[in-house]
């Protein structure tokens, strides 16, 4: 049989006093007595009383929840962002829902219609690469509920956000490679409405340039970049009449991709072919070659995000100041760019 929910009334009814008076003692309200406190919670915790957290919110008009939207919580990216987001927001009393878009917009709407409803405080998100329609994230502007991107974000949508200078960190990538004397760079690209990829590709091109090395579109493949994505990107570079000397991808999960068809293929990485990923995922440094990476700092970039957000909450206004934050990418230099 299904337990019976311990409510308020129940623990009214077993000390005989008020449900006003239980709600008041478990809020630690100051003219309550310490006596009447010490009792009700005790009561509470011998009957296994579990607040609700939605009526709470809406008797304080703060749930102290705030909810987290990511496309995928297992890449190592999104989680340390989550980490650094649960650090500081948990300084400051609130507690995190995590959810998880897929990259599908339709799953992105019902998290938010389910966190509206949940009362939180506040979200935080990073878009879902299907995403191109914003009208779900308007609702949460509509109710004055705080919202800040982060890494995969809406530009001029009034909003906080929190990025790597995608730009930068594509272009010092790029140009590491041709420091090695690579010529004939390729890139595998994520989709172009994306503001981050868009700006990797632009930092891309801005390299050759600087280096007076034409620009092909040929090298340009777009995809989702996730692994399979990177090794048919790589077979496709492999059917080329001039084969590239160096790709580099916007995606580590692509750059893994590559390194096995250049494994499978014998072609020997760094020597005949250089590859850079971007991101910085832990696996990067276990291969062999160690794959070479744009840090993202990650966990500064949750710290970051969470501080935007507690801003937000802390001001009554229903404008909320826009902020946007620039975080500086570093290489991480390993043996698939360079022979050591």
């Amino acid at each position: 049989m299904k337990k019976k929910k311990i409510t308020l009334q129940d623990i009214a009814k077993a000390l005989n006093i008020t449900p006003s008076a239980v709600s008041k003692a478990l809020s630690d309200h100051p003219r309550m007595s310490q006596n009447t406190k010490d009792a009700v919670n005790k009561m509470a915790e011998e009957l296994n009383y579990k607040p609700n957290q939605i009526a709470a919110a809406l008797r304080s008009g703060q749930s102290k929840l705030i909810g987290v939207i990511v496309p995928a919580a297992n890449i190592s990216f999104f989680s340390s962002v989550i980490r650094g987001i649960e650090e500081t927001v948990n300084k400051a009393g609130y507690s995190v829902i995590l959810t998880q878009s897929d990259d599908s917009i339709k799953k992105e709407e019902d998290i938010i219609n389910t966190l509206l409803a949940t009362r939180v405080d506040g979200v935080i998100a990073a878009l879902g690469l299907k995403t191109k329609k914003f009208g779900h994230f308007e609702k949460l502007k509509e109710e004055n509920v705080p919202l800040v991107f982060f890494d995969r974000i809406i530009k001029d949508f009034g909003v906080s956000t929190v990025e790597v200078d995608d730009y930068k960190g594509a272009f010092d990538a790029v140009g590491h490679l041709i420091e090695q004397g690579c010529k004939r760079i390729a890139h595998l690209a994520g989709h172009s409405h994306m503001e981050l990829y868009k700006n990797r590709l632009k930092g891309y091109k801005a390299a050759l340039r600087d280096s007076s090395i034409p620009f092909q579109k040929e090298l340009i493949i777009q995809s989702d970049l996730h692994l399979e994505d990177g090794r048919n990107g790589m077979l496709q570079l492999l059917e080329l009449k001039d084969r590239p000397d160096a790709i580099f991808c916007s995606s580590d999960y692509a750059a893994v991709g590559v390194l096995q068809i250049a494994r499978e293929n014998n072609i020997n990485v760094p020597k005949e072919m250089m590859i850079f990923g971007f991101s910085n995922e832990p696996f990067t440094s276990y291969l062999d070659p160690g794959i070479s990476s744009v840090d993202q700092s990650s966990i500064i970039m949750g710290h970051t995000a969470g501080e935007l957000m507690l801003a937000d909450i802390k001001s009554s206004n229903t404008d909320f100041s826009e902020r946007n934050i620039v975080l500086n990418p570093s290489l991480i230099i390993r043996k698939s760019s360079k022979i050591f």
